[in-house]
């Protein structure tokens, strides 16, 4: 690994949640090594680090050396040749290799195969699944004249079908899929392709929002549920997920996204009478969104009002006003994937790695 590369995988220990969280989308990896001065290390921080600190505290600007293991796995320069049986014995998919005083001089990292399928389980055996994807997705037009959102492929493979294999890999079998805008198409296709599992239709009659088709389903749901809009891809794992919202006490999880926004002026802050207090240069604005995946506890349904236009955030807000508990699962920016623009398609598309260079 050459040195532009090592330095990917490193951050100070001074350095702040939001920085964290763009290396790790950066290196792909989901971890970080902490170094001081000449690339001594000091810690190390994953991902799962980080989420936990924000689910406690909320705060981005939070340094690194305040969450970070003061105690990390290493192997030394001489016992290289063992790191791969260490990893093993571990359950560690990244080693840093480290010189007599301590510094980073590589870092090896067990192989793997496709993401998805590395962390295939059946965690998610018998949880139901629900897909919305009864809107028009009007900002993809002139596509979704000819096709149904949920059918536009990425690739060479459809985005509601891309969702449900990434369920998949995590055991799902049960499937609710909402539909109204060309219902009939969305139907056909999973007709005819063949599948191991299971697609129940919920028909809309007219718009209900992101929620309001939820009141549509039949079945009683015995365990909290996953729900996901049509035209998104996270990249998390999802046992951790729902293992997370069932032990938190959550009515309600909402998966979150980091979202950098940088305005593009001078900023000026002033005071009373116009007088001004200082100026900042292009400030960056950090903010988790809403990504359109939840896990709902199964009374919730009871909450939806029937034939009402009703939006996942009206159920959040009443909530929210009851004093019930509503928590997030946050991930990193590049970890979101949303199509529901074109721009938004091409980058899923490259972070797919299926467009042409």
């Amino acid at each position: 690994m050459n040195t532009e590369q090592l330095m990917t995988f490193m951050i100070s220990p001074d350095s702040t949640v939001v920085e964290a969280m763009e290396h790790i989308d950066r290196n792909a990896r989901g971890i970080l090594f902490v170094v001081e001065g000449n690339k001594r290390l000091v810690g190390v921080v994953t991902d799962g680090d980080i989420r936990r600190w924000l689910i406690k505290s909320g705060d981005l600007n939070g340094h690194v050396g305040r969450f970070m293991n003061h105690s990390p796995r290493l192997i030394y320069r001489k016992d290289v040749r063992q790191a791969q049986q260490y990893m093993t014995r571990y359950s560690i998919t990244a080693l840093p290799v480290v010189s007599a005083k301590g510094c980073i001089t590589d870092i090896i990292f067990k192989e793997r195969g496709d993401d998805v399928e590395a962390r295939a389980t059946d965690g998610l055996r018998d949880i139901p699944v629900v897909i919305m994807a009864g809107g028009k997705g009007t900002r993809l037009y002139p596509y979704t004249k000819i096709l149904p959102k949920p059918l536009i492929p990425i690739g060479d493979i459809p985005i509601m079908e891309r969702i449900i294999d990434r369920f998949r890999a995590y055991g799902a079998h049960d499937f609710w899929v909402t539909v109204n805008y060309k219902k009939g198409m969305i139907k056909s296709y999973f007709a005819e392709a063949e599948h191991e599992y299971d697609i129940q239709y919920v028909e809309e009659d007219k718009p209900l929002g992101t929620a309001g088709s939820l009141c549509l389903i039949e079945n009683e749901f015995d365990r909290p549920f996953i729900v996901t809009n049509c035209d998104i891809l996270i990249d998390a794992d999802y046992e951790d997920l729902y293992r997370y919202h069932v032990q938190s006490g959550n009515e309600l999880t909402i998966v979150t996204a980091l979202k950098n926004i940088v305005v593009p002026y001078g900023v000026i802050h002033s005071s009373e009478n116009g007088a001004v207090m200082s100026m900042e240069e292009k400030p960056r604005l950090s903010y988790f969104v809403n990504t359109g995946m939840y896990i709902l506890n199964p009374g919730l349904l009871d909450e939806i009002p029937k034939d009402t236009f009703f939006h996942m955030t009206d159920l959040s807000d009443a909530l929210l006003k009851q004093g019930r508990k509503v928590g997030m699962y946050p991930i990193s920016e590049d970890s979101f994937l949303d199509m529901g623009e074109f721009e938004e398609m091409h980058r899923m598309e490259t972070k797919l790695n299926l467009k042409a260079e």
